[in-house]
């Protein structure tokens, strides 16, 4: 077995962490699972201890989710309704012991083309806070996330939280998941939609994000320009063609084939903005 350090301060970790490679546990509901069988042969950094990791804050106009706060501690705070798509992807992360576990910035660093978080995430114009002993840098997420299980993090670096900018008042969202069934399930499609409304009932600002389709979550970039404008009423839902998928590249597997897919994140959209809509 390699070497196990476990600090209790930032500095440490960090420290830790430009002397030599880690393995880094945090949550542990994907670094276990990993390991059944055999033995934990790599040096392993434990930050679970780091306090300074941990919980939710308002930091300015934005809001900071430090990266070993749980998905439970996620619900569990009170947030504006901006950010229900991802409480509503918090309460889909495996069962309550997953979710009492596992962490936001877990589920970014193990990089899941199905990883419940990340569409939410990227809906909302998440960014990734990463530090090293020298050095603080700040990426788009999509900028993090690089593919399946490969991301922008280098050897030295720890994620140390995520930056959600506020959208205001009017700003609302949901999250919609398609699995085999109902809990404890991998995606087959899911999809997240993050809508920001003026006085008017006119869409100012909005994010709609899918996950389970491509090696990493893609923004739907075309259907976001075609919703700017317009206003928020059941019509909505109509705006959705299948040609604002061209970003996705989804694949045929056990759950189900690329057309199924294909065909689940028009009907999961069109649902998502129905719901938004009669809000």
């Amino acid at each position: 077995m390699g070497r196990y350090l476990r600090p209790h301060t930032l500095d440490d970790a960090l420290g830790a962490m430009a002397a030599g490679r880690y393995a880094v546990l945090a949550g542990g509901t994907d670094f276990y699972p990993a390991r059944v069988g055999s033995p934990v042969v790599e040096d392993v950094l434990d930050i679970t201890a780091v306090s300074a990791l941990r919980g939710i804050r308002e930091a300015g106009a934005e809001v900071r989710i430090g990266a070993l706060t749980t998905w439970s501690e996620l619900v569990a705070t009170p947030l504006p309704r901006q950010f229900d798509c991802l409480k509503l992807a918090a309460r889909e992360i495996g069962g309550l012991q997953i979710q009492n576990a596992g962490t936001v910035a877990g589920n970014l660093c193990n990089a899941s083309p199905a990883a419940d978080g990340v569409p939410a995430l990227l809906a909302l114009d998440a960014a990734v806070e990463l530090r090293a002993a020298a050095r603080r840098r700040v990426l788009p997420l999509a900028q993090f996330v690089l593919g399946n299980r490969r991301t922008a993090c280098a050897p030295d670096e720890l994620v140390t939280a995520v930056l959600l900018p506020g959208w205001g008042k009017g700003a609302r969202s949901t999250f919609l998941k398609l699995g085999a069934r109902k809990y404890l399930v991998i995606s087959i499609a899911m999809v997240a939609v993050a809508l920001a409304v003026a006085e008017d009932g006119a869409i100012v600002r909005c994010g709609v994000a899918v996950g389970a389709c491509s090696p990493v979550a893609r923004r739907l970039e075309a259907l976001e320009r075609a919703l700017i404008g317009r206003k928020l009423a059941p019509s909505l839902s109509a705006v959705v063609e299948v040609r604002h998928l061209a970003p996705l590249a989804p694949i045929s597997d056990v759950r189900g084939t690329a057309e199924y897919r294909s065909d689940a994140v028009v009907t999961l959209l069109r649902r998502a903005l129905g719901q938004l809509a009669d809000e």
